[in-house]
């Protein structure tokens, strides 16, 4: 293997990952520009296998967007709407996102995971009462809600402080934050292609809040469209500064982009190889973040099966509701059952784990007799 890490320019990178030196934005860079994609992979997956061996980690969540009308204008996506009545429109009462829950009271739910539009005609007290009627029906559940994007659209709209936004959703309800809308950081991309939302300082601003306040957070990466090289890298490294500053960062999840029913539909999506580069450079990269996610939705179940041995750990969980990457023309499935995705794991030749959405060990499935 030592030849052919040398002969691919990955040698001394190889080196540096063994001995814990950080890798620098030119590593980076170079990681990607490298053609050897097996010479790649493997170390990654010794980097992953030191942290984590064949454990590969899952929840059983439940996936709900209340809302899709959305003031910004984001040239990717295929889920939003801009007002109430337009075609494909919905926002669900709070009985309605309360039944989902109801739904599925046989179910051993550890979270749930609420994703929005940015709806301009809702009260601020629709979220902050379906916080706690969530957590009424079920008190034990982990609300990972609102992305930072959401925040920032919150704090703007009702005149509050990111901070203030951040402090009362969480007396409500809130437990962490997921990792969407964090696109590429680079202004050059976001002005480009999502130019009415926050930008990536208030992002990583929110993220930092949202540590200060106890609230643990992931983060995103969509790739795939008009980002360069170096902007991947800058985006990984401007993630690792947060962690280095708060600690408070779970996952790093790279988000394929899908180009159908959106402005961007000229495109092509990222390929498998592609996929499997970004998830073994984030693992190479971020060495602050325990967790790199293959999600399933995004990248497909097959190529997510892959990036286990390309870096990642965690395949995120069953989903069940899923519609922002269906809409632009994922054709993976909107739910897997917690036995569909035991079995996808031990198929890659992987342990699987159940966790919570802290990574707490839930259950440790065993293979029936």
């Amino acid at each position: 293997m030592r030849a052919r890490l040398q002969a691919a320019g990955l040698a001394e990178i190889a080196d540096q990952v063994e001995s814990r030196v950080r890798l620098s934005f030119e590593d980076g860079v170079t990681l990607f520009a490298s053609r050897d994609l097996l010479a790649l992979g493997w170390i990654a997956n010794r980097e992953r296998e030191r942290r984590h061996g064949d454990r590969t980690y899952f929840n059983h969540n439940l996936r709900l967007e209340a809302t899709n009308v959305c003031e910004a204008s984001c040239l990717f996506c295929s889920f939003a709407r801009l007002k109430e009545g337009d075609a494909g429109a919905h926002t669900m009462t709070l009985e309605q996102v309360f039944a989902k829950l109801r739904q599925r009271g046989d179910q051993p739910l550890t979270e749930v995971h609420i994703v929005n539009g940015l709806h301009p005609g809702l009260p601020f007290s629709y979220y902050t009462e379906l916080l706690t009627g969530l957590k009424q029906i079920r008190p034990g559940i982990h609300l990972k809600c609102f992305t930072a994007v959401e925040i920032a659209f919150f704090a703007d709209h009702y005149g509050k402080t990111d901070r203030q936004v951040l402090v009362e959703l969480k007396a409500a309800g809130l437990d962490s934050l997921p990792g969407g809308g964090a696109e590429i950081f680079a202004p050059r991309v976001r002005l480009k292609i999502c130019h009415d939302k926050c930008d990536g300082a208030r992002y990583l601003a929110i993220h930092r809040t949202a540590h200060e306040l106890g609230m643990r957070t992931n983060v995103t990466m969509l790739y795939g469209h008009i980002e360069t090289t170096e902007e991947r890298v800058d985006h990984m490294l401007q993630t690792r500064a947060l962690q280095d500053d708060t600690g408070g960062l779970q996952a790093f999840i790279p988000l394929a982009f899908h180009p159908d029913h959106n402005q961007m539909r000229k495109l092509p999506p990222p390929s498998a190889s592609e996929t499997l580069k970004v998830h073994a450079v984030a693992r190479l990269v971020l060495d602050n973040v325990d967790h790199i996610k293959a999600y399933w939705i995004s990248c497909g179940v097959e190529v997510a099966q892959t990036a286990l041995w390309f870096g990642a750990d965690d395949l995120d969980g069953t989903v069940q509701e899923e519609t922002i990457y269906h809409m632009a023309g994922s054709s993976t499935p909107t739910t897997l059952s917690t036995d569909d995705i035991e079995q996808l794991i031990r198929d890659a030749g992987r342990e699987p784990i159940e966790r919570d959405t802290l990574y707490n060990v839930v259950r440790v499935p065993t293979l029936s007799a």
